[in-house]
């Protein structure tokens, strides 16, 4: 495998995109997209149709997965790439975390409703495909179209990050339990859009020193929300660490993201590519 255009980081509705499995899958292609990969949060059960419509429309196609994780109280997503979705410690785990999602979406509900705002979870729920898969994201829609913000981003900066009214700390999984699930799988794991954390230089060297002393391999270097600065820092990294690089757009749909699909920066020529790693 030596693709040209590989899209490693998108969703579909299975969890908080806005367009099938099949729909992604036909996008990506059509956008030159020559392997690909769906990373649904905490859910793998899209990926039979994403594999069956990447090779009707002659893509390659992995297996994928973003893991929500926590470290030092600090919510990180982790992708898994290239695993056997049937492996039961993967399947296990994520089981777990989505539990833990419709909970969360309750008490989301209830925190929005003490500020005046009723109805939100019911809402939210109206845009969900998965019901298991529930997130901020399904908030933010409903919200928006009750006029509460005129966009999802401004909904999240006023109502749903740490320390405003609508959000509810969660306890998601572990750093080494989201690796251990990947590798226990045969998969890859990589660490998704760090430029989103907000971390110091240090923090970042710490997590990055844990997730590579526990069988992390890879890391995004390029993705839909990193800058041209952030992929030559985290291409240093990525060096600096022997790390395989990854490349995703984190698409979730044609209004909503910031880069389409396979439309995210090249990675620097001097980097591996995590599709190295696949067997």
């Amino acid at each position: 495998m030596t693709p040209a255009n590989f899209d490693f980081h998108c969703h579909s509705s299975v969890s908080d995109g806005l367009l099938a499995p099949a729909e992604v899958a036909r996008r990506a292609a059509a956008n030159g997209v020559d392997c690909w990969a769906l990373t649904d949060h905490d859910d793998i059960g899209g990926l039979a149709e994403a594999a069956d419509t990447a090779a009707a429309v002659g893509m390659g196609f992995v297996n994928g997965v973003e893991i929500s994780i926590e470290w030092r109280e600090m919510p990180i997503h982790i992708v898994g790439l290239a695993f056997d979705p049937a492996h039961p410690a993967l399947v296990g785990g994520l089981e777990g975390l989505r539990g833990g999602r419709v909970e969360r979406a309750r008490r989301m509900g209830e925190a929005l409703a003490a500020i005046g705002i009723p109805g939100v979870y019911e809402g939210a729920l109206g845009y969900v495909t998965n019901p298991n898969l529930i997130s901020r994201a399904h908030f933010a829609r409903y919200l928006v179209s009750i006029g509460i913000a005129r966009e999802i981003s401004g909904v999240f900066q006023h109502y749903l990050t740490p320390g405003k009214p609508g959000y509810v700390d969660h306890r998601w999984a572990t750093l080494v339990d989201a690796v251990s699930w990947i590798r226990a799988a045969g998969g890859v794991a990589v660490v998704a859009h760090p430029g989103r954390y907000k971390m110091s230089g240090g923090d970042m060297r710490k997590f990055l020193d844990e997730f590579k002393d526990i069988g992390g391999q890879a890391i995004e270097v390029s993705s839909g929300s990193h800058s041209p600065d952030h992929v030559l820092h985290f291409a240093r990294l990525a060096r600096h660490y022997a790390f395989h690089a990854s490349r995703g757009s984190d698409f979730h749909g044609p209004e909503e993201s910031h880069v389409e699909l396979g439309r995210a920066f090249q990675l620097p020529p001097d980097l591996k590519p995590v599709w190295r790693l696949f067997h």
